[in-house]
């Protein structure tokens, strides 16, 4: 089944943030990473000042729908253009991400290639011809 969950970037404050809805929804954060946590080969596209900031939290909702967030950061190529909001689309496989991602990007801009992550998923982004920012992983 495929799954689709809002992603919300925020400028330095995603953990204050996402403390905050776990009040609020009264759920707890199931993950919260940091650009320092990404390994050193990967890290050098991130400025010293940015590796405190959120690369990825995760607060379930329920078991259909997560609420997702980060930081944007200052060398990250990749945040470039993205709005302060997104979709991230959880498939059952590649074929479908690929699909996805292809068909979502026609028009629009490819900002990371669907590859294999450090952290082990199939993963990609881009901007639809919409403006809208979609995140696809499998």
């Amino acid at each position: 089944m495929t799954r689709m969950n809002p992603y919300i970037y925020f400028n330095g404050n995603c953990e204050k943030a996402f403390n905050f809805y776990e009040r609020v929804f009264r759920k707890e954060i199931s993950y919260i990473g940091r650009y320092k946590d990404v390994p050193k080969k990967d890290r050098h596209i991130f400025q010293e000042m940015d590796l405190e900031k959120i690369m990825h939290v995760t607060l379930d909702i329920s078991a259909e729908t997560s609420l997702n967030g980060a930081d944007y950061t200052e060398g990250y190529e990749e945040s470039k253009g993205y709005s302060n909001f997104g979709l991230i689309i959880h498939t059952d496989g590649k074929d479908e991400a690929d699909r996805l991602f292809n068909e979502l990007s026609e028009g629009g801009q490819k900002t990371l290639p669907m590859h294999t992550t450090f952290w082990g998923s199939y993963y990609g982004n881009c901007i639809d011809k919409f403006g809208i920012t979609w995140k696809i992983t499998a």
